[in-house]
């Protein structure tokens, strides 16, 4: 990976293999620096961030975006199971992947300086879809939101990043049918009408695992 990608540095690997069961532990950089959000992914205030925090982050995820991925993150077949629950659409077909950290929200990210915490699900993810996961973690606070669609207009603006705003919507949303999110929900449900045309069902259950 580029180091370009504003990530804790790895310095060893450790594999356990016990029959069916594989343990992995790793060995990073201890961050002093505290996250934008402690408390929750999604974010609750303004964290008035500077533009280099911003052009950082493009930065990283240009970067990472060439990196040669370890997996398949989003799957296409758990997406044909959830848009329906929890969209009311079908899903669209995701057609153009890039190498995304997959996790991209507000407790994974560290205040000035920046630094990408939390790699366990990094890997190949719909075009999109790492930017419109820190937007939709970012409802609640407008100016931020706006931010990064301003940020991240060229992505975010295009039919394939439409679609990976679909995909982090259809997430968040299982997430909300567990149980997660509960003020967040109701902006989600706003978006998710805005981007399909249609009004997002009510779930209470979740359909497992991406």
């Amino acid at each position: 990976m580029s180091d370009k990608v504003s990530r804790p540095h790895l310095h060893d690997l450790y594999r356990w293999e016990r029959g069916e069961y594989v343990f992995e532990a790793e060995l990073i950089d201890y961050i002093a620096q505290p996250v934008v959000s402690p408390e929750t992914p999604d974010l609750t205030e303004d964290p008035e961030i500077p533009d280099s925090w911003w052009a950082t982050l493009r930065e990283s995820l240009d970067a990472l975006s060439a990196a040669e991925p370890p997996r398949e993150t989003i799957r296409q077949s758990w997406a044909d199971r959830v848009f329906p629950e929890f969209l009311g659409i079908p899903a669209p077909a995701i057609t153009e992947r890039v190498t995304g950290h997959a996790d991209l929200q507000w407790a994974n990210l560290t205040h000035h300086p920046l630094v990408i915490l939390d790699w366990e699900r990094w890997g190949a993810v719909p075009f999109g879809y790492d930017p419109a996961m820190l937007y939709v973690n970012s409802l609640r606070v407008p100016v931020v939101a706006e931010r990064i669609r301003t940020e991240f207009a060229d992505v975010l603006d295009t039919p394939a990043g439409q679609v990976g705003e679909q995909i982090a919507l259809a997430e968040m949303l299982q997430a909300v049918g567990r149980g997660w999110y509960v003020e967040l929900a109701p902006l989600l449900r706003q978006r998710a009408e805005e981007v399909t045309g249609v009004l997002p069902p009510v779930s209470v259950t979740g359909t497992t695992a991406v």
